[in-house]
């Protein structure tokens, strides 16, 4: 895939995340839709696949949850490099695209953190500050339900429907939920399912 990308195209991917910085409730993984929104569907910056594979490749890598975030930069700069293969332009774009958005993703959200967590520790008695913490647990769990429903809706062939998908997604939903089973048990399995071509 190649795209053409100018300098306000890179001040408007950096600006871009800087804002969902400040929304990355819980983590920059809660993101994901509206990254989705703007890479693939308004701008075609990447494709579902590379949207998809990005995600999925960092959340099965050690590390930081947040690599993602590197890997949707990287795609953008190779993409707009001329792919893969274009050589040393192709891979110093990917580069400069994957320091665009993990310095937009991180700076003001660990700015803030940082200061609101000082703030936060002082006052952690004061009723309104639990309130607050106490209030954010739903607002995480859905932003999380919604970036499950982006990654399984842009993992189906053509027209046919992704019952199969559906149904896994529940039913890890409700192991998680019920049990105490290590998540990695269930990344395990769901990489099994993919090797074998279930899903």
């Amino acid at each position: 895939m190649t795209i053409a990308m100018h300098w306000h195209d890179w001040l408007a991917l950096f600006a871009q995340y800087l804002m969902l910085s400040m929304l990355s409730i819980s983590g920059a993984i809660t993101t994901v839709p509206d990254m989705h929104r703007y890479l693939v569907d308004q701008n075609g910056w990447l494709t579902d696949a590379q949207f998809s594979s990005s995600v999925a490749i960092a959340q099965a890598a050690p590390g930081p949850n947040v690599l993602f975030v590197a890997l949707m930069g990287w795609n953008v700069g190779i993409n707009a490099g001329g792919g893969i293969g274009a050589g040393p332009q192709a891979w110093a774009l990917g580069l400069f695209g994957l320091t665009v958005t993990m310095v937009g993703i991180m700076l003001p959200s660990t700015t803030l953190t940082y200061f609101a967590t000082r703030w936060g520790h002082r006052n952690r008695e004061r009723r309104e500050v639990r309130a607050f913490k106490q209030g954010m647990a739903p607002v995480v769990v859905g932003l999380l339900i919604a970036t499950g429903w982006v990654l399984a809706a842009g993992n189906h062939a053509g027209n046919a429907p992704a019952w199969h998908l559906w149904l896994l997604t529940g039913v890890a939903a409700l192991i998680v939920w019920r049990t105490r089973l290590h998540l990695l048990w269930l990344l395990g399995a769901g990489a099994l399912l993919g090797a074998f071509g279930f899903v």
